[in-house]
C-alpha cells in the first residue's frame, strides 16, 4: 500500500491550489492537488511539508495542515491519499516539479480533468462550500 499526502492550499477568496502533472509521469497533463508520498519512518504532515517546499518552494508549519478527506485507489497499485487544508503559507507557490500551477474556484474543481485518487475529494472540498 502507498500513502500520499496532498494539500488543498486555499487562498483568501477560497480559491485552490491545482498542479498540472508534467510530461513523462503518471497520468500526465492531469490537474492534482500538490503533494507527494510519504517515506518510510515519516509522519504524513511532515512529509506534506517537505513536499510542498520541493514542489512548490514554499515553507509550511505542519500545524496548518488540517486534515479533510482522503481517498483510495486501486488501479495498479493500492493507494491511499491523505487531503489536507492549508490556509497559510510562507513564500510565493512556484511550479518546481509541475508542468504549470492554477488557483481554482472550489466549485469548479470537479470541471478539471483528474487522477482518479483526487476526483473524491474535490468533492469533498466542494461540497463543503
Amino acid at each position: 500500500m502507498l500513502i500520499v499526502v496532498a494539500a488543498a492550499l486555499t487562498d483568501g477568496e477560497g480559491c485552490v491550489l491545482m498542479a498540472r502533472r508534467p510530461a513523462g509521469k503518471q497520468h500526465a497533463g492531469l490537474w492534482e492537488f500538490p503533494g507527494g508520498k510519504v517515506e518510510p519512518g515519516e509522519k504524513p504532515a511532515a512529509a506534506l511539508a517537505r513536499e510542498l517546499r520541493e514542489e512548490l518552494a514554499i515553507e509550511v508549519e505542519r500545524s496548518a495542515l488540517v486534515p479533510v478527506a482522503f481517498s483510495e485507489s486501486a488501479s495498479h497499485r493500492h493507494l491511499v491519499l491523505l487531503l489536507y487544508r492549508c490556509r497559510s503559507w510562507r513564500g510565493e507557490p512556484q511550479p518546481l516539479d509541475a508542468a504549470e500551477i492554477r488557483w481554482v474556484a472550489v466549485d469548479r474543481l470537479t470541471e478539471l480533468d483528474m487522477p482518479p485518487a483526487d476526483r473524491p475529494l474535490a468533492k469533498a472540498l466542494a461540497a463543503e462550500r
